[in-house]
């Protein structure tokens, strides 16, 4: 059976302002990779006290993979990398610890020493398991991703959680932050570590390291995510890994980057898949899926990898599967009572 292994964590990039979804309730925005993965795991929240839904009744990418796991059934392994928040979701500590600001000088001073560990992990996972799916969820994720393909002197497409992607601020977030670390653009090419160390996240070196070890042991693996994974495999490349890699993500993430994303994988020698859940073709209204199709969310907690693994003909199911996830989420076909909005937060999506 295929299995999804999902790092998560935070970085205080989430925080400035404008840059994610997330930041619609700052003081809620830690709990939601926790509570993702309670949803990945059981169902719904359980020890996190959000429920990740944004005002409009969007909800995280974590109900769309859990509704995929209830229909063609996966193993879960939830990799605490750098949880603000605790969880009752099971987890592997590999001694993570959030990121902090990018703006800041240093953002992931061990970068290099969170990898090797994962990489330990990665490598003794056993040796039945050949297909491995790792994802992501992390608040703030595609800033960072943005900032270490500009220090690595990589192409700097990156999507966003929000219907209008706020790429301009991001980029200004970037330069302000390379300067702070005395970086110009490509100037960590030849050492990835150093473009994590000072402007990435902590997500980054885990899923990196997971995900090296399991290649250099014979497994194929699978990046799922939209363009967070794409920094992790520039890393992987400038790291000096070269074995097969794959990229799977949603068709919310494709449409919205268009051919820059298959240009970008293509120059990191990275397959890509691309899964369009037909929300749009759904027989009824939904506000969920209506909202993933008006451009919120559009990926994250594994969800266009997840999506890859519905056989044909099963999509219905999972559509079916997803309505009934999030009514156990308190959302409503219609967006009406879906719990109160105090304790709403937006999920871990791809450009959060």
């Amino acid at each position: 059976m295929t299995r999804i292994i999902l790092p998560a964590g935070t970085t205080d990039t989430a925080l400035v302002d404008g840059i994610s979804a997330a930041g619609a309730a700052p003081e809620l925005m830690a709990h939601t990779p926790s509570a993702d993965v309670e949803i990945l795991e059981f169902g719904a929240p359980a020890r996190s006290p959000v429920t990740p839904v944004s005002p409009n009744g969007c909800p995280t990418p974590a109900a769309v993979t859990r509704a995929v796991r209830e229909v063609v059934g996966f193993d879960v392994t939830v990799v605490d990398a750098g949880l603000a928040k605790p969880t009752s979701s099971p987890t592997v500590d590999l001694g993570v610890a959030p990121g902090t600001d990018i703006r800041e000088s240093t953002a992931v001073p061990d970068a290099a020493a969170i990898f090797d560990r994962a990489h330990g992990y990665g490598a003794s996972l056993p040796a039945g398991e050949t297909e491995l799916v790792i994802g992501e969820t992390i608040p703030g994720g595609t800033t960072t991703a943005l900032g270490v393909l500009t220090a690595l002197g990589e192409p700097t497409t990156v999507s966003s959680s929000l219907p209008e992607n706020p790429v301009e601020r991001k980029r200004r977030v970037v330069s302000e932050s390379l300067a702070a670390s005395d970086l110009e653009p490509g100037d960590c090419a030849s050492d990835p570590f150093a473009a994590i160390r000072a402007v990435g996240d902590p997500v980054q070196p885990t899923v990196a390291g997971v995900a090296a070890g399991a290649l250099e042991s014979g497994a194929d693996v699978t990046l799922a995510g939209g363009t967070q994974m794409v920094a992790v495999a520039a890393v992987l490349r400038h790291v000096g890994i070269d074995a097969a890699l794959e990229i799977a993500t949603t068709s919310f993430v494709a449409a919205e980057q268009g051919p820059r994303l298959r240009e970008a994988c293509a120059e990191l020698d990275c397959d890509l898949t691309v899964t369009d859940p037909g929300f749009d073709d759904h027989g009824r209204a939904h506000v969920a899926m209506e909202r993933y199709c008006a451009g919120e969310a559009k990926e994250g907690v594994a969800m266009g990898g997840a999506l890859s693994l519905v056989p044909p003909g099963e999509m219905a199911a999972v559509r079916e599967q997803f309505e009934l996830v999030c009514a156990r989420l308190g959302i409503d076909a219609d967006g009406e009572g879906f719990g109160d909005p105090s304790q709403m937060e937006t999920g871990g999506g791809d450009g959060s």
